[in-house]
């Protein structure tokens, strides 16, 4: 008897044939960066196949029929990465002066699902091919995104979610009892664990709507959690194979999670010299979120001199640095891209050399991101993702505000420096009905 395919290769099968990647793509690269070993190679051949990295190098052989991408007169290197951002809230000016909170009761779930394919878009445009987008999206907008990109409806960066942030009751809010009991107008913002029970729960809930990562509340209230409820969290969050994020407010706050072996922190606010210290010795992230004080209205020149300095001290004792904007806001004639690559104002502020500042924009982000087996450098075998400039970032990072070609998942997004998305769109989910 003739043994029938499975399901599963047949799906396989129909995904390969209708994505239209069987065809050789070869780029020729004028330079080819490696931000890893901060390196640059001339006149490099990569070749593409099934929207993965087939071949690289100098002598690399283009196959007779291959499409060939000329980016003679231009710099190649991987994708970037945004560690924290929120790509499904944009508070504004008009009509909510800014006040995220009011956000959430004037903008439902459905209309934030839509502004994240928006936001998602304009940070591919801008070069940034992987996004961690750390909560703060409705009810799992941001899961919603996610599986909208993997099976091909919409362009858009890699998506690395968390769910719903976890918190003690309230979340990031001091609600009323009307809204903290009832949970009558601000959630599903944040979800109320205070106990051991509604931890594991809360961690089960963001697995199973679809949570790449979780991120919980560390100190959102003075008693916060426990070391012995972070950890709680981060053994739960193991289970289905995920890494922790710990929104850090305070000094006290930044030494529980240390102590408690998180994966990465959010915002500087809490990290000083010992903390950065520690954090080198464990290898965790930092997400430091270092808003420019070019985008008016988002920081104070305070403000702004501590976390420039705080920037500099943690890069100064070799802390796993990521580049993280928490940009959840619209600056009137800016894409969320160009809010986002406007971060390097702070890094450069704080006198840090543009490897290394290109190393946390890619390398550290694939880690932070844990797609780095898979995605993100420009390596045999990786998903075919890339972006070109003119120049050398190597040199001068600025010039990573100028994209002028975007590769995703072996398709050209970008071209030219015009977004050509059109075979991003589909009728239907062509790369699976349900990517989990």
């Amino acid at each position: 008897m003739t043994s029938r395919p499975t399901p599963l290769a047949l799906i396989f099968t129909l995904i390969t044939a209708v994505a239209g990647h069987t065809q050789v793509t070869a780029i020729k690269a004028g330079r080819l960066v490696d931000p890893d070993a901060g390196t640059i190679s001339d006149n490099q051949v990569i070749l593409i196949e099934q929207g993965r990295f087939t071949a690289v190098g100098p002598a690399v052989a283009i196959p007779a029929g291959a499409e060939v991408i000329d980016l003679s007169d231009l710099t190649v290197l991987p994708g970037l990465v945004d560690a924290h951002n929120h790509l499904a809230l944009t508070y504004k000016e008009v009509p909510e002066h800014n006040v995220y909170y009011l956000t959430y009761v004037l903008d439902g779930t459905p209309l934030r699902a839509i502004q994240a394919v928006s936001n998602g878009i304009q940070m591919l445009n801008a070069g940034f091919t992987i996004v961690r987008d750390m909560g703060n999206a409705g009810n799992y907008a941001d899961a919603a995104l996610r599986q909208a990109i993997e099976q091909g409806w919409v362009p858009g960066p890699t998506i690395i979610n968390s769910g719903i942030i976890i918190g003690g009751m309230g979340g990031q809010f001091w609600p009323t009892p009307e809204m903290a009991r009832e949970h009558g107008i601000v959630y599903p913002e944040y979800l109320d664990a205070d106990t051991p029970d509604e931890i594991v729960k809360a961690v089960r809930q963001n697995a199973l709507f679809g949570a790449r990562v979780i991120k919980i509340c560390v100190d959102c209230k003075p008693w916060g959690y426990s070391v012995d409820e972070i950890r709680l969290v981060i053994r739960e969050a193991a289970k289905a194979g995920l890494k922790v994020e710990g929104h850090v407010q305070t000094t006290d706050g930044a030494r529980r999670a240390i102590e408690a072996g998180i994966w990465s922190i959010a915002h500087d606010a809490g990290l000083n010299e010992e903390m950065h210290r520690l954090m080198a010795q464990q290898g965790i992230f930092r997400a430091g979120t270092e808003t420019p004080l070019s985008l008016t209205g988002h920081t104070t020149p305070e403000r702004y001199a501590r976390t420039v300095a705080s920037l500099r001290n943690a890069w100064q004792l070799k802390v796993p640095l990521t580049f993280s904007t928490d940009a959840d806001y619209w600056v009137p004639g800016k894409t969320r891209g160009e809010v986002a690559i406007a971060f390097l104002e702070t890094w450069k502020a704080a006198g840090i050399p543009p490897a290394d500042i290109l190393r946390a924009l890619t390398i550290n982000g694939y880690r932070v991101s844990e797609t780095e087996r898979a995605r993100g450098p420009i390596r045999s075998g990786f998903a075919a993702d890339l972006i070109a400039v003119r120049g050398d970032p190597l040199q001068d990072i600025d010039v990573l505000r100028d994209v002028r070609f975007v590769m995703k998942d072996g398709i050209v997004f970008k071209q030219d420096g015009v977004m050509t998305p059109a075979p991003f769109f589909n009728g239907g989910p062509v790369r699976g009905w349900r990517v989990r």
